[in-house]
């Protein structure tokens, strides 16, 4: 089972790192990071650079598709090389999925439209903009297509997935191994619960335009 996990410049390491930590425990599967051009892609802090030892030319056909966000999103949705290959690799794909901002990219490809998807809350009116039917929920089945909202929400669509392809107590097993039982120290992980004052500056301060 071949998955593909996309990288481009500026991505968001936990929206890949996330499911690859679940997905990479599937049986047979063969992970392989990819990007336009192989060798190390530089995630969204400039601290962290990841390899992508495969050009997505090299995996036109992979059997899971995981497509991080970021704030490099802006710069790829427009990325006529990279739509195309999702396109390409969504023809064959037995899975395809995406964390954050990444199903904007997914949208731009013209993927989601009249499917219900997520994607970061800062994010939602401007993925319903390419016809998908966007929610605010953290992890969204539809068909062959599992979007993730924002960051830590791919550990979950992860699991998700393993649970879809190899059962439920496989999945059991690795959210056990991996020792994912959230207790954060705070209650402020949406907008929902978040205090009003973080969430009106993020809105403000936030790249993605509507205009």
């Amino acid at each position: 089972m071949q998955i593909a996990m996309v990288l481009y410049d500026r991505f968001t390491a936990l929206d890949i790192i996330g499911p690859y930590e679940a997905l990479s425990r599937l049986p047979d599967a063969q992970v392989d990071f990819i990007a336009e051009t192989a060798g190390p892609v530089r995630a969204d802090t400039g601290f962290l650079a990841i390899m992508a030892d495969k050009s997505l030319a090299d995996v036109p056909h992979p059997d899971i598709l995981v497509v991080p966000g970021g704030p490099g999103t802006l710069d790829q949705i427009e990325n006529e090389t990279l739509l195309e290959w999702l396109r390409t690799a969504d023809t064959t794909s037995t899975w395809t999925t995406s964390v954050c901002t990444g199903s904007l990219l997914l949208a731009a490809a013209g993927l989601l439209e009249g499917r219900r998807a997520t994607t970061h809350w800062l994010t939602l009116d401007f993925l319903a903009q390419y016809g998908a039917e966007s929610t605010g929920e953290r992890v969204v089945p539809d068909g062959k297509y599992i979007t993730a909202a924002g960051v830590s929400s791919g550990i979950d669509m992860g699991l998700t997935l393993v649970g879809k392809i190899a059962g439920d107590e496989h999945a059991q097993a690795v959210q056990l191994l991996t020792e994912y039982d959230p207790q954060p120290p705070y209650d402020a992980g949406s907008p929902q619960k978040a205090p009003a004052h973080l969430v009106e500056e993020f809105r403000t301060n936030s790249r993605f335009s509507l205009a």
